[in-house]
């Protein structure tokens, strides 16, 4: 679904900034992966939500930000950054797992064009 069908109505995110034991268990309980990741991002509008403002929720661990910060050459504020807009682009339709290798290519650009953008109000 691309965000140009979303409803006009969708004005919030909620943004969960947690653990990865938090993370661990969500991972575990939606997407079956017995392991923590760094972000999860659950759309209301794919899950068929009627009437609502939202067009989901992204969760991030601060413990995976942390730890991966230095793998990307990021500062944890950075990497904050990265995984927030890598999970607000699954929200608005985006993906790279599951998909082809242009739809992929398609998601990491654009996360790397917003990124570069907005690192810059750092």
């Amino acid at each position: 679904m691309d965000w140009k069908s979303y409803p006009d109505s969708i004005s919030e995110i909620s943004v969960v900034l947690t653990d990865d034991k938090e993370v661990h268990q969500l991972n575990l309980s939606y997407r079956g992966k017995n392991k923590p990741t760094d972000v999860l991002s659950f759309s209301q509008i794919e899950s068929g939500a009627m009437f609502t403002t939202s067009l989901g929720d992204v969760v991030i661990s601060l413990d995976t930000t942390l730890n991966q910060a230095d793998s990307y050459g990021n500062t944890f504020e950075e990497e904050l950054l990265r995984l927030l807009i890598h999970g607000i682009l699954h929200l608005a339709g985006y993906d790279h797992e599951g998909v082809s290798s242009v739809e992929a290519q398609r998601m990491r650009r654009l996360e790397r064009k917003l990124f570069q953008e907005y690192k810059q109000m750092l």
